[in-house]
C-alpha cells in the first residue's frame, strides 16, 4: 500500500505518560504511600497485558474482593484475576485467563512470609561473621546509606564506632583532623 519504509517521519522526543497533566495523589493505590501490589499467580503473558495497563494508565485496582470463578468464594484480591490464589495454585492455572501453564510468576505472600521467617531465624541464630556477610549480602542492591543505618542500628559496632571495623573509623579519624587543622588555619589568618 505505501511505499514508504524504514523509521517514522517524525519521532516522539519523549515517551507518552498517562496523567501527566494531573497531579498524583499519594494516597491513592499507585501513589507513593500505597504502592501498586506485585502481580502473582498468572503466566508470563498475562503479566505482560497488566504491566502495559499500569504503563500506560489502563488499569483498576480492585475496590472490594472478586468472586472465584471455581470456588464462588470472595477471594480474589488482585484485578484482573479471576481465580482465588488457592484455586489457582492447587489446579495450576493462571489466575487470569484460566489455562494450564507450567511456569507461574510471583510468589504467594505465605511463601514470602515463611522465607522471611526462616531468614531471620537463621540470622538470630548465626555467629557474628556469619550474620554480616547475610545483612551485606542482602543488603547488596539497597543503598549505602540504607546498609550504614542497619549497621547502627544492628548494634555494638554501630555503636561505639561509626565505621563498620577500626580501619574505616581510623580513616574517619585523619579526616576530621584535616578538616580541623584547615579550620584553624582559616581562624588565624
Amino acid at each position: 500500500m505505501s511505499s514508504r519504509q524504514g523509521p517514522p517521519k517524525h519521532q516522539n522526543t519523549y515517551a507518552w505518560k498517562p496523567n501527566a497533566g494531573r497531579k498524583i495523589n499519594e494516597i491513592e493505590p499507585g501513589g507513593r504511600y500505597r504502592p501498586l501490589s506485585d502481580i502473582t499467580g498468572v503466566c508470563p503473558r498475562c503479566k505482560e497485558q497488566i504491566e502495559w495497563k499500569r504503563k500506560y494508565g489502563k488499569y483498576k485496582p480492585l475496590t472490594e474482593p472478586a468472586k472465584c470463578q471455581r470456588c464462588s468464594k470472595r477471594a480474589v484480591r488482585q484485578a484482573y484475576h479471576n481465580l482465588c490464589t488457592g484455586c489457582a495454585k492447587d489446579h495450576k492455572l493462571c489466575a487470569k485467563c484460566c489455562c494450564r501453564v507450567d511456569q507461574i510468576i510471583g510468589r504467594d505472600l505465605s511463601e514470602v512470609e515463611a522465607e522471611q521467617k526462616m531468614l531471620d531465624e537463621a540470622i538470630k541464630n548465626a555467629r557474628e561473621r556469619d550474620r554480616r556477610s547475610l545483612l551485606r549480602a542482602m543488603n547488596k542492591g539497597k543503598p549505602k546509606e540504607a546498609a550504614k543505618a542497619q549497621t547502627c542500628a544492628e548494634g555494638k559496632v554501630g555503636d561505639l564506632y561509626p565505621g563498620t571495623s577500626l580501619e574505616d573509623y581510623a580513616e574517619l579519624g585523619v579526616d576530621d583532623e584535616e578538616d580541623d587543622d584547615n579550620e584553624d588555619t582559616k581562624i588565624c589568618n
